[in-house]
């Protein structure tokens, strides 16, 4: 009876220690990240799932530049291919490689609208102007997303280093994660300029 009583006062004891410790911030905020990082990526997939629809709409032009459109099919591709598990939150190397494909197509994409812009038939044309309409606001979907995700994993990396909280990250193996500070954040971050006036 005294040993039952002795383990029951251990493992409360234990509780209180890790809620007063940070454990319970660690999962809850381990939990937010991957929740953030999901809408990322839901973004992200949309994105990629209207391309096809605007290349389509572009070739229609029949002098459109080719190498434009290139470059988007091939940098949508790289963006398509990088497999991406939960893991890569916790890996900056897969991380950063991810994020960099998804800064080229966001670049590539960004100088397809612009090009775009000198061609009036793909101006006049409606169903070209309404993927215009869904990749502007897919990119601030993303925009906020990624928002989030930042502010997320800043609240994540403060815990797993500030003190004493620093211990039980280190003691359960919470290792701070990598964040979207990237050399082109400003550019990733804009959604392409929208202009439905009639190219001169």
């Amino acid at each position: 009876m005294a040993r039952n009583l002795l383990r029951i006062t251990a493992a409360l004891a234990l509780v209180a220690a890790l809620t007063g410790c940070g454990y319970n911030d660690f999962q809850r905020l381990d939990e937010t990240t991957k929740s953030a990082w999901g809408e990322v990526l839901n973004q992200y997939q949309r994105r990629a799932d209207l391309i096809p629809n605007i290349v389509e709409s572009v070739k229609g032009e029949a002098k459109f530049e080719q190498e434009t459109l290139t470059r988007v099919i091939e940098a949508r591709a790289k963006a398509t291919s990088i497999q991406v598990t939960p893991e890569t939150l916790n890996n900056p190397e897969a991380f950063n490689k991810f994020q960099q494909a998804q800064g080229e197509l966001s670049s590539a994409l960004s100088r397809l609208m612009v090009v775009a812009e000198q061609y009036p038939n793909l101006q006049a044309n409606q169903a070209f102007r309404d993927l215009r309409v869904s990749l502007e606001g897919t990119e601030n979907r993303i925009a906020v997303a990624r928002g989030r995700y930042i502010e997320t994993v800043q609240a994540y990396n403060v815990l797993a280093r500030q003190f004493p909280t620093n211990l039980t990250g280190m003691l359960f193996g919470y290792k701070p994660k990598p964040s979207l500070t990237v050399a082109n954040e400003a550019a990733i971050s804009t959604a392409p300029k929208v202009d439905f006036g009639t190219a001169k």
